[in-house]
């Protein structure tokens, strides 16, 4: 589901795929077309001839999740809250949920509005979970790679919020930036962090980890490569060692 069809997003990450992206907010959602589209589809996807037309193979028939996403920061929409609650219940109604995942990807820095965490309520309600974007421990590698001015203790302070209400995995894009590779003051800054969380019983046990597999539309992208398989998998190691479990996606 794209909230920011503007291509606005208050983050810009080198990473971004999204061309032609704008400092800005989703603009104000249209709910009876969202509801008009989502029923539409997932009618076609369960009653229509959807999977025979995308010649999709048999073993990939079915919804695996409803993902709330978009070409920005989805929660910067004004009613988030009602977007959310009316996704559910349209997905319940039509048997979809509880049976799929119920998803929200988001860089975590709304966390604190009150209108999100009452999105994540009802996220919550539904069997959904967060995927709470986190590349980097350290304030200047967050300035770098997603150009925010939030801090590490705002990122935390958003992280416990978001977990305390829904389920919340850490999402993590690595990439390999000007041959750097992983540095290793942004290993250790991860991994600290990590036990942090850990230390402070935060209720996030799961860690998604990948890297770019198509260009990047910013102004960076031809200084960036894919992070190699090798140091994903090394990473990934040293994260499952603190307790952690961990998905590579490289």
């Amino acid at each position: 589901m794209n909230f920011n069809i503007n291509n606005a997003c208050n983050w810009r990450c080198i990473y971004c795929q999204v061309p032609d992206l704008t400092l800005g907010a989703a603009p104000l959602l249209d709910f009876s077309l969202l509801e008009k589209e989502l029923r539409r589809f997932l009618s076609d996807v369960l009653q229509g001839d959807f999977f025979d037309r995308f010649q999709v193979e048999p073993q990939y028939r079915s919804i695996k999740d409803i993902a709330i996403s978009g070409n920005g920061e989805p929660t910067s929409a004004k009613d988030f809250d009602k977007a959310v609650d009316l996704i559910g219940s349209i997905a319940t109604e039509m048997g979809v949920l509880p049976n799929s995942g119920f998803v929200l990807i988001s860089n975590g820095s709304l966390m604190h509005q009150l209108k999100v965490q009452s999105g994540l309520r009802s996220l919550h309600r539904y069997g959904g979970e967060v995927w709470f974007k986190f590349d980097s421990a350290t304030d200047a590698g967050r300035n770098f790679i997603n150009n925010t001015a939030q801090t590490m203790a705002s990122a935390l302070r958003n992280l416990k919020i978001s977990a305390a209400i829904c389920q919340t995995k850490i999402q993590t894009c690595l990439v390999d930036y000007s041959g750097q590779g992983l540095t290793d003051v942004e290993k250790n800054a991860y991994l600290q962090f990590l036990k942090r969380i850990k230390n402070d019983s935060v209720a996030v046990g799961k860690i998604m980890l990948y890297t770019i597999a198509r260009p990047s539309m910013q102004p960076e992208s031809a200084k960036m490569k894919p992070l190699s398989p090798e140091v994903m998998r090394d990473f990934a190691g040293e994260i499952r060692s603190l307790g952690f479990e961990v998905r590579v996606d490289c």
